[in-house]
């Protein structure tokens, strides 16, 4: 594989040499290898944002704003269904939730946006 080392704030294996520096092609961070002190997460804990730029947390509402395809069954999740009490994750697809009809599922939050 790659002699690499993986990406130190998203894990990424695909890093690259520019340099002295290495870089992630996923989440564009760049580090010096031979500084094992780097401070990797100087802003905090990633934020996670809705499709118009909003903040989303816990416990929030919102609606989907396009026809989204469900693996499994014959009938998408229609744009304007409204999602209560969604929980954020990390990972591609970050909202976990349940919306009546389809069940447990996870969302994109490029998908929807605040309530």
């Amino acid at each position: 594989m790659s002699e690499f080392p993986p990406c130190p704030k998203c894990k990424c294996e695909y890093t690259y040499s520019t340099g002295s520096l290495m870089t992630c092609p996923e989440c564009f961070y760049e580090w010096n290898p031979e500084d094992t002190a780097s401070n990797v997460d100087e802003e905090g804990p990633t934020k996670i944002v809705d499709a118009n730029g909003n903040e989303l947390q816990d416990g929030d509402s919102v609606i989907v704003i396009k026809d989204l395809p469900v693996k499994g069954s014959s009938k998408p999740v229609k744009a304007g269904t409204k999602v209560k009490n969604i929980k954020l994750t990390d990972g591609d697809h970050n909202i976990d939730c349940k919306i009546e009809g389809f069940g447990a599922m996870a969302l994109k939050s490029i998908y929807v946006r605040k309530a």
